[in-house]
């Protein structure tokens, strides 16, 4: 690959390997700024002695930890009210959440706000055929995105081992089903509601929350066959779907999530094959976190129904702002977790179980992703919008992702398959744990300033844009790539 660094800086760097072909490709902006050692700064503290951060940050990894502030921060928040979440509901096995150094606020649910997205008119529930890639599906991105959404789990051979068993747990029968007929009693719902994250933790969830469901956070319609099963190859592009309204309507939602492994991205471009097979992991393993939890709850003798990559009838965004898991990002609809950013995949379980909601968070993404914007920077296929702020769409406020130039990108590219630059270059998605990186996501959730001094020295250190070459444990399959189009 052209712009590897020599041997000597390589060792320097530690196997960081700073692209800088491939990041002035992706932003002009990416390949020009100065590069330290992090070993290095950690050993002399140079930079925070020039940048006075140290200071500001109390030293100490106990400064890192995330706190619960209930004063006003934001102006675009202004009418928010933050309040103290409920005691008792948290995991024995978790009984801390870990938002890294995250400064995280408990937000208050009402009619204006969903966590700190504002609400300014109806939210129309939207079909799940009006996505990215449903529309490469249905051949209106062109014929090369049409044959590379479908071909996407063959062209990496291990997409298509992650793909074929989520598939077997995406039918009917295995997402919902019939309740047991009698109804266990559940006199204490925080007790329950603290038993469903031990259960998701128990399963191997990274993360978990429980919200209130929002009615716009079901889709109007589905797809039958749904979208998995034409990514899967389990149905042939010939077959004819319909639209399925959706009818369910329960109270609450448990969302799970599992990261995608962080040592594979930073070795990652974020665009070759194993970028697609980061999300089906993810995809697999919440896909069967979801469907166990569901039934679970269904022997319960209450309702349930599993919500994976395989088979959806809810939206994640809303569901996870609702469930305390994050806000959202300049990427359009992905909602960044403190801790995790969205380096994760999840899934979701709506149900009547008697449970106490967790309250939305608030830690500062609105505020970073106005002065950061190193996603729109970076995106291959420029969707991703350099607007400082949010703008209306569908009834909220949120940055606009232009969702077919993503899609065109992702199942168009043949220099791997699909893509995850975003997520590879986002400074919440991309830190090693430790006291150092704590301190900087501290930093970042204080607001514009402090959040710009976060990107100066995320960028100083090439996050994101570097490829760390002792961490690529896999292969890459090149000749696969290649799209194959009928008739050409």
């Amino acid at each position: 690959m052209s712009g590897v660094l020599d041997k000597n800086r390589d060792e320097q760097n530690e196997g960081y390997n700073h692209n800088s072909k491939d990041n002035h490709a992706r932003g002009p902006a990416a390949h020009r700024q100065p590069r330290i050692s992090r070993r290095g700064f950690l050993k002399t503290g140079a930079v925070a002695a020039a940048m006075g951060v140290m200071g500001a940050i109390v030293g100490p990894p106990k400064a890192a930890k995330a706190v619960i502030d209930l004063g006003y921060r934001n102006s675009y928040i202004h009418e928010m009210h933050y309040t103290p979440v409920p005691k008792g509901q948290w995991s024995k096995l978790k009984p801390k959440v870990d938002y890294g150094g995250a400064s995280v606020r408990f937000v208050e649910h009402n009619d204006q706000w969903l966590g700190t997205t504002q609400i300014v008119g109806n939210i129309e529930k939207t079909n799940e055929d009006d996505g990215g890639f449903p529309l490469a599906i249905r051949g209106l991105l062109g014929e090369k995105s049409k044959y590379g959404f479908v071909s996407q789990a063959i062209r990496y051979p291990l997409g298509d081992a992650l793909m074929l068993p989520t598939q077997e747990i995406s039918k009917p029968e295995i997402v919902g089903g019939t309740p047991k007929p009698e109804k266990l009693p559940i006199p204490d719902p925080e007790q329950m509601s603290q038993h469903m994250k031990d259960l998701a933790y128990y399963l191997r969830a990274d993360e978990v929350g429980i919200g209130k469901m929002p009615p716009y956070g079901y889709y109007k319609s589905v797809m039958n066959p749904p979208e998995g099963a034409y990514a899967a190859g389990i149905v042939s592009l010939e077959t004819p779907y319909e639209n399925v309204p959706v009818t369910e309507s329960l109270p609450y939602v448990i969302c799970v999530a599992v990261e995608q492994h962080l040592e594979t991205y930073m070795a990652s471009t974020g665009y070759d094959g194993i970028s697609l097979e980061q999300s089906f992991r993810s995809y697999h393993a919440t896909a069967n976190i979801s469907v166990v939890i569901a039934q679970y709850i269904r022997n319960l003798g209450y309702q349930a129904r599993a919500h994976h990559f395989g088979n959806y009838e809810a939206v994640m965004g809303p569901c996870l702002i609702a469930a305390g898991m994050g806000e959202l990002t300049r990427t359009g609809d992905c909602v960044a977790h403190p801790r995790m950013g969205f380096r994760n995949k999840v899934a979701a379980v709506t149900t009547d179980l008697p449970l106490v909601p967790d309250k939305p968070i608030d830690f500062g993404m609105l505020d970073f992703c106005r002065v950061c914007m190193k996603c729109a920077e970076n995106c291959p296929a420029e969707a991703i919008t350099q607007d400082k702020d949010p703008v209306a769409f569908n009834g909220y406020l949120r940055w606009n992702t232009d969702a077919k130039k993503c899609a065109e990108f992702r199942t168009g590219n043949e220099e791997g398959v699909n893509c995850g630059r975003c997520v590879k270059v986002c400074p919440w998605n991309s830190k090693e744990a430790s006291w150092f990186h704590d301190a900087g996501i501290w930093i970042g959730s204080k607001g514009e300033a402090a959040s710009s001094l976060l990107k100066s020295i995320d960028d100083m250190f090439g996050y994101g844009t570097e490829e760390v070459t002792r961490y690529k444990w896999w292969l890459e399959w090149p000749e696969l790539y290649k799209i194959r189009v009928p008739g050409q």
